[in-house]
């Protein structure tokens, strides 16, 4: 059991849970039209992920450069949440 409880396969628990999360979401406004949409959380649903790969890479011992990149998508998915909750905001 110690073996399976590494931190890497933890980190890979909390990105199939939040995967799952998304698609229950999803499911559930699809099925009932009720709850948030998925264009509601679906970016920050993808920068949190970003960020959990970034962990994971870093855990892994991958070079700087996979850091980097899930650091800069991670970013760039936040940005765009906010640009877009703010553009939706009324004035």
């Amino acid at each position: 059991m110690g073996e399976w409880l590494t931190a890497s396969r933890i980190v890979d628990l909390v990105i199939v849970l939040s995967v799952l999360e998304g698609l229950a979401l999803g499911l559930h406004h699809r099925l009932t039209g009720r709850g948030l949409r998925p264009g509601d959380y679906a970016l920050n649903l993808v920068s949190g992920l970003c960020l959990m790969l970034a962990l994971r890479a870093v855990l892994d011992g991958a070079g700087w450069p996979w850091l980097a990149a899930w650091m800069l998508a991670a970013g760039l998915a936040h940005w765009a949440d906010l640009w877009r909750r703010w553009r939706l905001r009324p004035s």
